[in-house]
């Protein structure tokens, strides 16, 4: 299983960008992905998360109306658009999956995630 995120880089405040997360290895139905970030000095914190099966989503507080996540499962894709990006959103990018749904909680914990993909970089600047 292998998961490949891309799409970060350096932005201006109010700027925008698009992560894409691009899963194998396993099938198209798989339970659950999301999205997590983790900035220098800092916790790893869950972001926003997507149901595979009916694309029910989840956003953290501080990004709600700025982010979207979306989803192709036929093409195991997982994409976060970033609008009106702001300093604090700086942070290394990570998806994550869960294939299966084991416990029935939602929003998927973050110690449920059963695969991690390298990081891609966001940071906003001026």
């Amino acid at each position: 299983v292998q998961l490949q995120a891309c799409g970060g880089g350096l932005v201006q405040p109010g700027g925008s960008l698009t992560l894409s997360c691009e899963a194998s290895g396993f099938g198209s139905d798989w339970y659950g992905m999301g999205w997590f970030r983790q900035a220098p000095g800092k916790e790893r914190e869950a972001v926003s998360c997507i149901k595979g099966s009916d694309g029910r989503t989840h956003y953290i507080d501080s990004v709600k109306g700025r982010f979207t996540i979306s989803r192709d499962s036929a093409k195991n894709m997982v994409y976060l658009r970033l609008n009106s990006l702001k300093p604090e959103d700086t942070a290394v990018y990570y998806c994550a999956t869960k294939v299966q749904d084991t416990s029935g909680r939602w929003p998927i914990p973050l110690w449920e995630y059963d695969y991690w993909g390298q990081g891609t970089q966001v940071t906003v600047s001026s």
